[in-house]
């Protein structure tokens, strides 16, 4: 196939989303619940990954980034995920102090967009979920120097094998001091459900002052 053709089926690719409706009626009473509910149901429905989420950040010149990470929390504080403290998404983070977090869940024809100023999580909420982590897990979080340029995958290998030879008499892993939990404290969350003709429901979560309030988005 050329790339001729490919261009030719691009603008011919599209589908009709018929899956469901949002309306005012239908939506739980605080966004966490909303977002519970949908995570669930995506849950419930068995797609891939259901936590997992579109992380957009900027760094401070603006130019922004995105990458998919897994949300590991939800309360009426924010939404959580786990990182390396010197990872790029991190060190914009520390500079901005903002994010925006998107859960595509396409089969189900729905998405929900998360934004607002982030913070760090408590020690003790990481040493709690990093201890639920699985021991290789917690091994790789020690060897990676994450978003660093390496030599090759032989460097991440031995980098790995050397943690492993460190902590093989030891039981419990310890947090490292460069890892932890990240908060979205969001200031608007909005939940799309697709439509036919384009005319999609667009349903937001706006805080205003201490007061959230919900208004409708045109498509």
């Amino acid at each position: 196939m050329s790339q001729t053709d490919t261009a030719l089926e691009l603008p011919a690719m599209r589908v009709s989303y018929e899956e469901g409706v949002l309306d005012e009626g239908s939506l739980e009473r605080t966004w966490v619940e909303q977002l519970q509910h949908w995570l669930d149901a995506a849950s419930r429905a068995s797609l891939p990954e259901p936590n997992a989420m579109v992380l957009a950040t900027a760094d401070p010149e603006g130019r922004p980034s995105s990458r998919t990470v897994l949300c590991k929390g939800i309360d009426d504080r924010g939404v959580v995920f786990y990182t390396n403290y010197t990872s790029s998404k991190s060190h914009d983070l520390i500079a901005t102090r903002f994010a925006s977090a998107t859960f595509p869940w396409f089969a189900m024809q729905r998405q929900a967009h998360v934004r607002g100023v982030v913070e760090k999580v408590s020690q003790q909420e990481t040493a709690a979920y990093w201890a639920s982590r699985p021991r290789g897990s917690q091994l790789g979080a020690w060897a990676s120097p994450q978003s660093r340029a390496v030599a090759g995958r032989s460097t991440l290998e031995s980098a790995l094998a050397n943690i492993n030879r460190q902590f093989a008499d030891t039981e419990r892993i310890p947090v490292p001091p460069h890892w932890g939990g990240w908060r979205i404290r969001p200031q608007t969350v909005e939940f799309w459900q697709g439509r036919r003709d384009r005319m999609h429901d667009r349903m937001v979560f706006a805080l205003t002052g201490d007061d959230w309030r919900v208004r409708r988005l045109a498509p």
